[in-house]
């Protein structure tokens, strides 16, 4: 079975920089991606980081790069998983930049330590969201996670521990992007404060 449902011509292994027909070559690659990614954007962090759309590619696009040709660019296929249809391609940018908009936008540049609600609220909108969203042809999961874990950086917290993340708790996680559809975040804030 397919990580997603995609056109009928379109495979399992991606078209690749790497011209691999390997999994495991290619999911190495893309892990040590992504970990250069969020090692470099951490160094990088300072109280001016601002988190908007060109951030998220810019992270998308430093894990990837050395991958796949799409690498920082929206997907142009329409995906599905488990049933579950990510909205369509045609309207991303639109999708993005009211993401942007409405909810990045609205970002404090600091969080108060002390006043945790507000951030973790912020927190699981952010995530639901952009994951409800699908941006990207592969990685948004793991560009989610990086964006999670610098914002979290940034406001002086420790990154999530997503090894607690157990069968239960993943599919509450599913759940909750998928409430995302209707702007329903609390499923989200709940599975984030586990990870902690």
């Amino acid at each position: 079975m397919s990580k997603y449902s995609v056109n009928p011509n379109e495979e399992e292994i991606l078209p690749n920089l790497l011209n691999s027909n390997s999994l495991r070559e290619i999911q190495e690659a893309e892990f040590e991606g992504f970990l250069y990614a969020e090692l470099l954007l951490t160094t990088q962090l300072t109280e001016k980081t601002k988190f908007d759309v060109d951030y998220i590619k810019n992270i998308h696009f430093l894990a990837l790069k050395d991958v796949y040709a799409f690498a920082g660019n929206f997907r142009t296929v329409n995906i599905s998983k488990q049933g579950f249809m990510f909205p369509t391609a045609r309207f991303l940018d639109q999708s993005m930049q009211e993401f942007q908009t409405e909810i990045l936008n609205k970002l404090l540049n600091e969080y108060v330590k002390l006043d945790s609600v507000l951030f973790i609220e912020d927190l699981a909108r952010v995530h639901a969201e952009l994951l409800y969203i699908h941006p990207f042809r592969e990685g948004n999961g793991r560009t989610a996670r990086v964006l999670l874990n610098l914002m979290l950086r940034k406001n002086g917290w420790e990154p999530l521990d997503f090894s607690k993340m157990n069968e239960e708790l993943f599919q509450q996680y599913v759940i909750a992007v998928q409430s995302s559809a209707m702007k329903n975040y609390e499923p989200m804030k709940k599975v984030i404060e586990q990870l902690f």
